[in-house]
């Protein structure tokens, strides 16, 4: 064997995204233990500070150890349990998902399913809870799979009315739109790192509120995951009377997500929420001059996941591969339904700059044109220079 030496690449798919050298800097830092005191000043640090990113003062909050699909599966274990009645919208793969996990924690599942590309529809998830006692409400807040925004306030609202305890997947929102755990009155809400806190994948920071806690230590039977049971990992992040061991903490990793939570505040979430919608501003002008269109209507688009019609007569994988071989560029493919028909261009985190949208739009160009299909890279990067003056 040798060392592995990975490809510079640009990382505009739906994630990962770019880490910031700062990022990747704080991974390298020496590795100490887990009940290392400085290690669990460290721990506290982050649990305040995800508290602060969620805007979740009143609950807890901690990064789990495993991607932001580990959110989901902790989320609905947790809460779920055989013979629990769960309301999941679907409106995307991630919704989907949900609506899996659900059932596999032996839950009585009806989906609120909606075309993809579009929000979900509070009316129907409200006629959904209407018609039974509901244990949990789960829905996306942006769904990956088709850069959908849906309005989690309202969502949320209509669980919390009908008895029912919320699950919001802000895997790709947390860090680049509002996410607001409190104002929502939102039970649990699980994220990523690897999105818009442009640290690597592997950790998923999750909130988890007080009815939420309380509905789990109120179970009949135990957490059928051990790793996931929430009442085994507060504890280790901190319960009363001290850290009692659970698991070896991935503690490089744990470093490169405090490095990313420094760094957003130093920028200012608000700002950062700003910077994200500005660069989504710019990248759709450009590719709109370029003959291109959007999947999801204007007013429900995530800015940091931008989904791209594919036009007619255009190979969409012959168009990935060349932007990865002649830049390096990466950008996602469509899943489900929309396989072959778009383009997932990410703009998170450290790949939400000038520079990315700008490189992006010529490298698609090119790509296009090696097709036939007539595009002017000048004229989409022109465009996307003018929402950026």
């Amino acid at each position: 064997m040798q060392s592995f030496q990975p490809p510079r690449r640009i990382l505009m798919g739906p994630g990962p995204s770019d880490v910031s050298p700062r990022v990747l800097a704080a991974l390298a830092r020496p590795t100490i233990g887990h009940l290392d005191p400085d290690f669990q000043a460290l721990m506290e640090e982050i649990k305040a500070a995800l508290q602060r990113l969620f805007n979740a003062p009143d609950h807890a909050c901690v990064p789990l150890p495993a991607p932001g699909t580990a959110g989901m599966e902790a989320a609905m274990m947790n809460l779920l349990e055989p013979g629990d009645r769960a309301v999941v919208a679907v409106n995307g793969a991630f919704g989907g998902r949900m609506a899996d996990m659900a059932g596999r924690a032996g839950a009585t599942v009806v989906t609120v399913d909606h075309e993809w590309g579009r929000p979900v529809d509070p009316a129907r998830v409200e006629a959904a809870l209407a018609e039974a006692p509901t244990k949990v409400l789960a829905f996306v807040h942006a769904e990956t799979s088709t850069g959908a925004r849906s309005d989690a306030a309202s969502l949320c609202g209509l669980a919390r009315k009908h008895g029912a305890l919320s699950v919001v997947d802000c895997v790709t929102s947390l860090g680049g739109i509002v996410v607001d755990a409190a104002a929502w009155d939102a039970d649990i809400v699980y994220s990523g790192t690897q999105k818009c806190l442009s640290a690597p994948p592997g950790l998923s920071p999750i909130a988890i509120s007080k009815q939420a806690q309380a509905a789990i230590q109120g179970r009949k039977e135990k957490v059928r995951n051990w790793l996931l049971d929430f009442n085994l990992l507060v504890a280790y992040w901190g319960g009363e009377g001290g850290r009692t061991y659970h698991h070896t903490a991935p503690i490089n990793a744990l470093y490169g997500l405090h490095e990313s939570l420094v760094a957003i505040f130093e920028e200012g979430v608000q700002a950062a929420v700003v910077r994200h919608a500005r660069m989504h501003e710019a990248l759709v002008a450009g590719l709109e001059a370029a003959g291109l269109q959007m999947l999801v209507e204007p007013k429900d688009r995530l800015p940091q996941l931008n989904t791209v019609r594919v036009p007619d007569g255009v190979d969409e994988a012959a168009v990935r591969t060349h932007v990865l071989k002649a830049w390096d560029l990466e950008i996602g493919a469509g899943l489900g339904p929309l396989k072959g028909k778009v383009w997932r261009i990410g703009l998170m985190g450290a790949s939400a700059t000038p520079w990315h949208v700008r490189l992006c739009l010529t490298a698609l160009c090119e790509a296009l044109a090696a097709q036939g299909v007539k595009t002017d890279a000048a004229a989409a990067v022109a465009a996307a220079d003018a929402r950026l003056r």
